[in-house]
């Protein structure tokens, strides 16, 4: 991608895919702001950031909270002299059959999920508008917002949802030159599928490792995903040759084949 002096914002990047498309777009020219719940954990990528000649802030946020991301965009154009590109990354899973899902647990999920995206989205528009240039809105969906699967039902239907709202946001912000994208990874070899991997143990009775390296085995690459392989994508996102691309979440999962 060739950037010159742009700031992007990057949620749940202190670890995981967030980290490697910190690491990905700070590589490509891009000045970075941390936005994440753990502070020792942003610090440390803001290190690497800084290893690579870019400069890096952190802001300690709850996506769940509008107003702090809101004041984490203003942090981000405050402290970095910008702001272009939006990464909406934060998110967590659910394990959990259909039959049993709480009223709790889906307030949860839906609040980091797709609040956690709308705000963003809102907040990073707003700011575009504001600096009366371009801007770039990127969000996580998965696979899962592709083809529901079953035990992640909760789970795939808030990454549906963010597949509506990037198609929503596009056709709103299209007229002001904002592109609105989002990616969609497959079986990606981070703490969140160990954490998903020892759920299904637990309600399945499988072994620890097994639920895991079956979907591995239905990837028509023959490997799990890699937090690189996704920010290599989200790198083009971010950057110009996806210029006259909007509304759009393509899959990027190696080629799962469904059984």
């Amino acid at each position: 991608m060739n950037t010159k002096a742009k700031v992007a914002l990057i949620t749940g990047a202190g670890q995981g895919i967030g980290r490697a498309i910190a690491l990905r777009l700070a590589k490509d020219g891009v000045d970075i702001a941390i936005v994440d719940l753990k502070k020792d954990k942003m610090d440390a990528v803001a290190k690497e950031v800084r290893a690579l000649g870019r400069k890096a802030t952190v802001f300690v946020a709850d996506v769940t909270s509008r107003d702090q991301v809101y004041a984490a965009v203003d942090h981000a154009e405050k402290e970095l002299g910008g702001f272009d590109i939006m990464v909406n990354n934060a998110g967590i899973a659910q394990v959990q059959p259909l039959a049993d899902v709480t009223p709790e647990e889906v307030d949860a999920i839906f609040k980091v999920n797709i609040e956690g995206v709308l705000w963003g989205i809102q907040a990073a528009a707003k700011k575009f508008k504001a600096r009366g240039h371009k801007g770039k809105i990127i969000s996580a969906s998965s696979v899962a917002g592709h083809n529901g699967f079953a035990m992640l039902g909760v789970y795939s239907a808030t990454k549906f949802a963010i597949r509506g709202l990037t198609q929503a946001a596009a056709l709103e912000y299209a007229s002001d030159g904002i592109t609105v994208n989002a990616y969609c990874p497959g079986i990606v070899g981070t703490d969140m599928w160990v954490e998903i991997d020892e759920r299904f143990a637990k309600l399945t009775g499988a072994q620890k490792g097994a639920t895991y390296k079956k979907y591995v085995e239905g990837i028509a690459l023959g490997r799990a995903e890699t937090p690189d392989d996704v920010a290599a994508f989200v790198s083009y996102l971010a950057g110009p040759d996806s210029d006259y691309m909007t509304g759009q979440a393509p899959i990027i999962d190696g080629g799962i084949v469904y059984r």
